[in-house]
């Protein structure tokens, strides 16, 4: 019996890199999948995969910037299989990187607008339809960037993502009385298509690999195992927690 058996479970963000590796772990442990991401072609061919080894997903493409989509996204999961359980909101962006004195009050926005504001607006539905049930797991993808380290350029992915710890503890202050967790993980780097773009060259992806303690990057399962421990019963007494999964970046010195 999988660890999520009977559990149904909501991944925005889940077309490609963490997202996706995860809606392929939940379904293996017996999960009942919502997948939510801009991408309809990735959505379709991520269902199939699922129900070919005889899972269930339904998907929705669109963006979580709309909160019109966020509301159709959490109620999916009641229509079609009569409660949520679990929501992970992955979807994210790095944004507008550079000089702060030259980022655009739009690339400022844009950024909140994904990576923050979009991941409240996913939890205000999700957690309304978990209250109706009494319990539930959020979990928000967050970053070590802008919470144990930072770099130069990325002040706007910094504030957004670190914004998501506040917004972790928020929630599970206000909701733990009414059995929903709330938690983070803050991943290292994680060989995913945000990773490469920000690390476009061998030199970039050297550097960024030796800051880890373990001297590599992370794999989008390795994530997905954590978020998995999160997601279910395994971490019942889990809740407001900014959970590092970051290779020993936020310790090494060496």
């Amino acid at each position: 019996m999988g660890r999520l058996e009977g559990k149904v479970a909501l991944i925005a963000g889940a077309s490609s890199g963490i997202g996706r590796a995860a809606a392929v772990l939940f379904a293996r442990e017996g999960a009942r999948l919502v997948l939510g991401a801009r991408r309809q072609g990735e959505l379709d061919a991520l269902a199939a995969e699922i129900a070919a080894e005889g899972g269930a997903a339904a998907v929705l493409a669109g963006d979580v910037r709309e909160e019109e989509y966020d509301r159709a996204l959490a109620a999916l999961a009641a229509e079609r299989f009569g409660r949520l359980d679990i929501a992970v909101n992955n979807a994210g962006t790095l944004g507008e990187k550079g000089p702060s004195t030259e980022i655009s009050a739009k690339g400022w926005e844009d950024t909140l607008a994904v990576n923050l504001t979009g991941s409240f607006l996913g939890a205000k539905h999700q957690i309304a339809q978990m209250l109706k049930t009494g319990a539930g797991s959020v979990i928000f993808t967050s970053t070590f960037v802008g919470y144990t380290a930072a770099f130069p350029g990325l002040a706007a992915y910094a504030a957004s993502k670190s914004g998501l710890v506040g917004l972790t503890q928020a929630l599970a202050a206000e909701f733990g009385p009414k059995g929903i967790r709330v938690n983070a993980i803050l991943p290292g780097a994680v060989e995913t298509e945000m990773y490469r773009e920000a690390n476009d060259t061998p030199e970039a992806q050297a550097f960024v690999t030796g800051l880890h303690a373990l001297k590599r990057v992370a794999a989008p399962e390795e994530l997905a195992r954590s978020v998995l421990y999160l997601a279910s019963d395994d971490s019942s007494f889990v809740s407001g927690t900014a959970h590092l999964v970051d290779g020993g970046l936020s310790i090494n010195r060496s």
